[in-house]
């Protein structure tokens, strides 16, 4: 069996001086798509969140994480919110339980008044 020749530029390359930079540039590269496509929408959501559990005011209609809608009639302290679901019927929720507001009945005529435009 016939050997090849071997050079000895190859026999003197060593396999570890790739740098400690290019081994982990794909951990670094992953690291980055996660934090641009996940990490930073969800930090912009809780944001969003925090600042519209700030901004509530008694009249705003609200849904809370369990499904029930209200309209805010006061505030007991700063953590909890005090809902009127139906006439002569309030319960006091959480603050952090209210997950969104629910438009007015002129937000709402805007919104699908521009929703018909489009069509």
């Amino acid at each position: 069996m016939a050997r090849l020749p071997v050079h000895p530029f190859v026999l003197a390359a060593d396999p570890g001086t790739g740098g400690a930079f290019v081994q982990f540039l794909p951990f670094i590269l992953i690291f980055g798509i996660f934090y641009f496509l996940l990490i930073l929408p969800q930090q912009r959501q809780r944001k969003k969140v925090q600042e519209m559990l700030g901004n509530l005011k008694t009249g705003d209609r609200v849904i809370t994480s369990g499904g029930v809608y209200g309209t805010i009639v006061g505030f007991r302290d700063a953590s909890v919110v005090q809902l009127q679901v139906a006439q002569q019927v309030r319960i006091d929720v959480a603050r952090s339980a209210i997950t969104g507001l629910q438009p007015t009945g002129s937000e709402a005529a805007q919104a699908e008044g521009a929703g018909k435009g489009k069509k």
